[in-house]
């Protein structure tokens, strides 16, 4: 997303919150819970935070699946060291928008793909983003200010971090999943049943 302006349109003189915004976040495969998420900027610091808030709420060793951006390496060592399994994969994309404008907004072609074991032993079947690219997917249609070509987009990054938040909250505790027939947060075992939307008010004063 973006904070009052798309990142070419910042000068040097605007508040540094302005431009580009990322929403980091991770996904369970089996629950489909989304446990931990991080807005910023895509610095490797931010990185690191995002990935020592998921390390810190994991007690059995995990198996890790990241895209191809570099910071995650050393963020995911930092994070867990020896204690996980971790595999990259990097999707190769086909289209050529010059000879192709009319494609311009249509989701790109996939034309290869490459698996990668970056620590311990990963099941490379399982080395995968599909989960968390569709529950971005998801994240893009319920959030107005996530969705391609619009205008409502955030004037303040606290006014991002709040609705990012309010909308992960329902995501996991209020809205039924549509393979599970439960919330994400109860096929984990963090709830034994549905929240309302009051019920996320009421948390959230």
């Amino acid at each position: 997303g973006f904070i009052g302006k798309k990142e070419r349109q910042v000068l040097p003189t605007d508040n540094p919150e302005l431009g580009d915004v990322w929403t980091f976040c991770a996904i369970d495969a089996e629950t489909k819970l989304i446990p931990s998420f991080k807005v910023g900027k895509r610095t490797a610091a931010n990185t690191q935070e995002f990935v020592q808030d998921i390390a810190n709420r994991i007690k059995n060793k995990p198996q890790i699946s990241t895209d191809g951006f570099r910071n995650y390496v050393d963020a995911v060592e930092i994070a867990f060291g020896a204690d996980v399994d971790y595999g990259m994969i990097v999707k190769k994309f086909g289209h050529d928008f010059e000879t192709q404008p009319g494609r311009r907004y249509s989701p790109p072609e996939v034309i290869g793909i490459e698996k990668t074991a970056m620590c311990g032993r990963p099941v490379k079947a399982l080395i995968s983003t599909s989960y968390i690219e569709r529950a971005n997917g998801t994240t893009r249609q319920h959030m107005k200010r996530l969705a391609r070509l619009t205008y409502a987009f955030s004037k303040k990054l606290v006014n991002f971090e709040a609705a990012v938040a309010l909308h992960f909250a329902y995501y996991n505790l209020v809205r039924t999943h549509g393979t599970l027939k439960m919330t994400p947060a109860m096929a984990a075992g963090v709830e034994r049943s549905f929240w309302t939307v009051g019920d996320l008010v009421e948390a959230a004063q």
